[in-house]
């Protein structure tokens, strides 16, 4: 899918979650194809549970029938397994990726954390 190769990637994701939506627009802005699965996450399916034993929550990214799970983890993982696909997500200039990936976590840290406990 990938650069029009054979690459199969799936997303597990909930409409509602501010995590799936960052990985489906890292996807979209590196122009990476994926199958998107809806998932039910008060009845969790087999392949969310397999693919996420420890946490058991979204989103996940399949890539190759392998599992990558945390959206920063997987934002990182799209960036550097489609390298050769779209723009990077991150400025290529270390100071600026630095500033980058601050602002990355101090959302995840004070936004979305908030938006998750209110």
């Amino acid at each position: 899918m990938a650069g029009g190769g054979s690459d199969e990637v799936k997303l597990l994701g909930m409409w509602a979650s501010p995590f799936v939506l960052r990985v489906k627009l890292a996807l979209s802005l590196k122009g990476v194809g994926y199958e998107y699965v809806e998932e039910d996450l008060k009845s969790k399916s087999e392949l969310l549970l397999k693919s996420n034993p420890v946490l058991q929550k979204v989103p996940v990214l399949i890539h190759d029938g392998k599992p990558i799970c945390e959206s920063s983890v997987i934002l990182q993982y799209i960036d550097e397994a489609f390298a050769g696909v779209g723009s990077s997500l991150l400025p290529e200039e270390p100071h600026g990726r630095a500033v980058a990936r601050f602002w990355a976590a101090y959302i995840d840290g004070t936004v979305l954390y908030t938006s998750h406990i209110g």
